[in-house]
């Protein structure tokens, strides 16, 4: 067996994505040793996970990350797929990081005389890296989740998650069934709507937000409002904020709200929440018009707070635009046959559990997640980024990557103060008229 080369360093950064990139780039300005650690190549998951028509649902000026931002003609547009691919691309050469790709970590544990060793397989065989600190950049979005019971449907039903699918070409002919209203689900759903494909989606308990209102792109409002920099202990129910599902939307054909209830208008079938399934024999909870009417409420709520902040702020803006349901469920269905609806394919749309066990450290919740404040582990020298919530709601997005890098390096390095990240609210508020203007058009 070949022994594994050994190598020493201050810090072990794992995962070569955005959280990590921005790690990489407050260490290199710091100059902290150190290595990112890639199982595959920088930003592989935007490539590699997304369909073919995938569309960001925050505006591009959003896309911030330290040292890098973007500065492309449309601030207020959303990038496809292969443009945030592209742009991602621009960011390691802006600062030369420290990347070892094709480089999977398989085991972090303690050392006893302190610090860690983090053990890994790269191209020319197997490695240890022997470090004070280790930085998790991962994400939390690990392993696909399917229903224990998905194996006892009828084998000619295809199966596969949302991080599988691309486009409607790639499924069989037939009717699909989409599992999941979140913001995969309910975009796919979409994506198999508009190409003409019979959809049957299953809802689980996902809100939605208005695209654009009096004016502006609701996301726009709201980090004007501060919501993208509150942490997340400030919010209603404290740290139970991070097992939220995100309000559906999407960004495709320069932004849109998605509605479920104009799309059941157009055939689409709609049920609640999947309860089970054997054969060919599907039941649903009777939650459909709960979860309807649940969506609307926050769409709803959501709008009334951007109206509260307009005339708290008397800012001038073009009247509300109240939404009207177009649509009402005769009833809750409970079962469905997929032979007899001419169903041939399930995507399964319902999350992604974490996997950690590779980590060897006692820093973990009772659901695998690990336990941190701000990133920050009860252990030190460990830490965490990328992840939804980790500290606000912007943490794991574009926006709040660069805040999030910054706190837990500066805790690495002890560093007071340096190049401070400029607020999400102070950013929003950073629009021209003209920008402004834009958005008026495109509500319109």
């Amino acid at each position: 067996m070949t022994e594994p080369t050994t190598h020493r360093t201050e810090v072990v950064v794992v995962g070569g994505g955005q959280a990590g990139l921005a790690t990489s780039w407050h260490l290199v300005r710091d100059g902290v040793d150190h290595v990112v650690l890639e199982a595959h190549t920088l930003g592989h998951e935007w490539a590699d996970t997304r369909w073919d028509n995938f569309t960001l649902v925050t505006p591009n000026w959003h896309c911030r990350l330290p040292g890098y931002e973007y500065d492309g003609p449309d601030p207020d547009g959303f990038m496809t797929r292969d443009e945030v691919v592209a742009w991602l691309a621009g960011y390691a050469p802006t600062f030369g990081p420290p990347v070892r790709e094709h480089t999977r970590v398989t085991s972090l544990t303690e050392r006893a005389e302190g610090g860690f060793r983090v053990e890994a397989t790269g191209p020319d065989g197997p490695e240890v890296w022997e470090a004070g600190s280790v930085v998790v950049a991962t994400g939390g979005y690990h392993v696909p989740i399917v229903p224990s019971w998905a194996p006892a449907l009828d084998p000619s039903i295809t199966q596969l998650h949302s991080a599988d699918y691309r486009n409607a070409a790639q499924l069989p002919e037939g009717g699909v069934l989409v599992v999941g209203s979140g913001q995969s689900g309910a975009q796919i759903a979409e994506d198999l709507h508009l190409e003409g494909r019979t959809v049957h989606l299953a809802l689980g308990d996902a809100p939605r937000v208005a695209r654009f209102h009096r004016g502006r792109d609701c996301m726009t409002w709201l980090a004007e409002m501060g919501l993208y920099d509150t942490g997340v202990a400030q919010y209603p129910g404290g740290l139970a904020a991070r097992e939220k599902t995100n309000h559906y939307v999407t960004g495709r054909d320069g932004g849109r709200d998605i509605d479920l209830r104009a799309f059941a208008a157009e055939g689409m079938r709609l049920y609640g929440m999947l309860e089970g399934g054997a054969g060919t024999e599907l039941t649903f909870l009777p939650t459909l018009t709960a979860a309807l009417d649940g969506a609307d409420d926050v769409y709803r709520s959501i709008c009334r707070d951007i109206d509260r902040y307009i005339d708290a702020q008397g800012i001038e803006a073009p009247p509300a635009a109240p939404y009207t349901a177009v649509w009402e469920p005769d009833t809750d269905p409970t079962s469905l046959d997929l032979a007899a609806a001419g169903i041939s394919t399930v995507v399964w749309a319902i999350g992604y559990r974490p996997d950690y066990r590779w980590v060897g450290a006692g820093v973990f919740d009772g659901t695998g997640r690990p336990t941190h404040s701000r990133g920050v582990t009860a252990l030190p020298g460990l830490y965490f980024l990328g992840l939804p919530w980790l500290h606000t709601w912007g943490s794991g997005r574009f926006l709040g990557i660069a805040a999030d890098a910054e706190h837990v390096t500066g805790v690495i390095t002890g560093r007071k103060g340096g190049a401070r990240t400029e607020p999400a609210a102070d950013l929003a508020r950073r629009r021209s008229p003209g920008e402004i203007a834009s958005d008026v058009a495109l509500a319109g």
